[in-house]
């Protein structure tokens, strides 16, 4: 009798075990909600569109993309952290995940340990634009004068704790020189600004600024990634200009709750690398001034970390007051 009950409750426990494998077998069955924390018609609401489309026709479902807006991206994080891991809720996060990890206080969820990492999917660039009858012709010259006299020059951003904001501060702490940061509602905002002469430079995303930067209105000082990028070979990056280590990226990439089957992230995985290979898909990201490139979970695992470390210490060392 006891043989015959142990057998029982090992068969038990083995099906429990292999319920969510086999769940993950006819995944997915239905659509994929798709969600992402900013404005419809943005970088994040376009990135996911793009790649969600040709992901549907490997997968057979339509991968159904949902703004849930406001507080930096953090909304729609939550909203996916607290989701079923069943796979049907997907979130596409970009840097501002691990920004927001820094400057907000207390978060519904943990930043890295609530979300199971599937794949970066985009790496882009910021630029450092000035006006194009700007006296200062390169970010040596510019940093130069915020050195010699503290808060003399200003930065605009597209808001306060912003990645931009960041990237501001970080570049005062590695340089020594004091800039001046001016929050704005938006990138757009920030440009027009700009252009209207109020501040000397603004540190914008290249879909934000490459309208004015061909129109010849802008000039770019300085791209902030460790490498140049491909869409303005001629624009040196910040470490070139004598910034050593100063290396900002934003990026886009998938995370699903923690807990989902590991059958559907792989599946989840394989489709983004298949799509993004695809000269239609890389071609459009490069249009937004990305670089497709995908990544192993525990790739974009390590990397969400590490961003989340380099952000806390800048907000700390910055004295930026916490959300």
């Amino acid at each position: 009798m006891q043989r015959r009950q142990f057998i029982l409750q090992s068969l038990a426990g083995s099906a429990a075990l292999a319920a969510p494998w086999a769940r993950a077998a006819g995944w997915p069955e239905r659509p994929i909600r798709v969600v992402q924390g900013f404005a419809p018609g943005g970088n994040a609401d376009t990135i996911a569109r793009i790649v969600g489309a040709e992901m549907a026709k490997g997968l057979g479902q339509p991968l159904v993309v949902e703004a849930v807006a406001g507080a930096g991206g953090t909304l729609a994080s939550a909203a996916v952290a607290r989701a079923a891991p069943d796979g049907y809720s997907l979130l596409l996060a970009t840097g501002g995940h691990a920004v927001a990890g820094a400057l907000y206080e207390k978060l519904p969820y943990q930043t890295v340990a609530s979300f199971q990492m599937v794949s970066t999917i985009t790496f882009f660039p910021f630029l450092i634009v000035t006006q194009a009858e700007s006296r200062l012709r390169n970010l040596t010259e510019l940093l130069d004068v915020a050195r010699a006299k503290p808060e003399s020059v200003a930065y605009g951003s597209a808001g306060v704790g912003s990645t931009h904001h960041l990237a501001g501060e970080l570049l005062s702490r590695l340089s020594g020189a004091r800039l001046l940061h001016i929050p704005y509602k938006g990138d757009a905002a920030a440009v027009t600004g700009l252009l209207a002469g109020d501040l000397p430079m603004v540190i914008a995303p290249p879909t934000a600024v490459l309208g004015h930067l061909k129109s010849g209105k802008l000039r770019a000082l300085a791209v902030t990634g460790a490498q140049r990028w491909p869409g303005m070979p001629e624009v040196p990056t910040v470490a070139e200009q004598g910034v050593a280590g100063y290396d900002v990226r934003s990026w886009a990439g998938w995370m699903l709750p923690t807990g989902t089957p590991a059958a559907v992230v792989e599946r989840l995985q394989a489709e983004t690398h298949r799509v993004l290979q695809l000269p239609t898909v890389s071609q459009r990201l490069a249009e937004m001034g990305g670089e497709a490139r995908g990544s192993t979970p525990q790739e974009m695992t390590a990397m969400v970390a590490a961003e989340l470390q380099k952000w806390t210490q800048v907000v700390s060392e910055a004295k930026i007051a916490r959300l």
